[in-house]
């Protein structure tokens, strides 16, 4: 694990590997180990870094008042503390939403954009109803005593969640701290990056299960045709968390597009 300070908040990341750097940021509710299979099946071709973001894992509390150009600002700091930029910079769910964000700020240290299952914010992705619905329901899970908060999504696989992968599932759950879901899924809902993709200027892997059902396939097809440089791998079988569910095409969609935008 190394560290990096930004404005007082400290992040945590991990690092493995040798090669060309491939960053990757979490979902909300999730931690750096989220990327698990992704740490040990991408080592041996690339440095790769998975960070704890600010108010997750073993980084400090998310200031008050953390906006996601904040979320962006720290991200870019931890490339330029790795050292080896610009990154190919992937993420899952929000993590997609910061990496996105990462892009309008500090273009320059990002290779290549890798979007798994992601938003442009909720906003910019989902219909109004749908938004509405997905904020009522964080009302009624984060307005509770914290000793009855259960940090739960909906809807995260295709069927069941792989049996390897509860333990980490768990133990992640037990660790989300409430104040930084609750900042995580209002920046979510408000964000609307639809303006940012026609400018994106780097190419971009969008990584979708098949059978996601948070952020359904008509989200990456809107994503495919408003970047100008994307291409799009559906993982079969595969539900909202397609890293974990399945982690073998996900990793070698992931090796063969970053060969080739070395």
């Amino acid at each position: 694990m190394a560290t990096v300070q930004v404005g007082g908040v400290e992040i945590a990341y991990d690092r493995v590997g040798q090669g060309p750097l491939l960053v990757l940021a979490h979902g909300a509710g999730d931690a750096a180990r989220i990327w698990r299979p992704q740490l040990t099946g991408l080592a041996d071709e690339f440095t790769v870094v998975a960070w704890d973001e600010p108010g997750a894992g073993r980084s400090s509390d998310l200031p008050a008042g953390f906006t996601l150009a904040d979320y962006a600002l720290c991200l870019a700091a931890v490339i330029e503390d790795v050292g080896l930029g610009p990154a190919h910079a992937g993420g899952l769910s929000w993590g997609g939403t910061v990496v996105l964000e990462l892009y309008r700020h500090r273009p320059e240290l990002v290779r290549t954009l890798l979007l798994a299952d992601t938003y442009a914010g909720w906003k910019g992705s989902l219909p109004p109803e749908e938004v509405a619905r997905r904020v009522e329901g964080a009302r009624r899970m984060l307005d509770v005593p914290p000793e009855d908060f259960a940090p739960t999504l909906p809807d995260l696989f295709a069927g069941e969640p792989p049996a390897e992968y509860v333990p980490l599932l768990d133990s992640m759950a037990q660790d989300v701290r409430q104040a930084t879901m609750r900042a995580q899924l209002r920046l979510m809902a408000e964000a609307d990056q639809r303006d940012l993709l026609p400018l994106i200027g780097v190419p971009t892997l969008l990584l979708w299960g098949e059978h996601d059902v948070r952020s359904p396939l008509e989200v990456a097809r809107a994503f495919e045709a408003a970047i100008p440089d994307a291409q799009l791998v559906v993982l079969p079988g595969a539900g909202h968390v397609s890293n974990l569910q399945a982690p073998e095409a996900f990793n070698q969609a992931v090796r063969a597009f970053c060969r080739a935008h070395r």
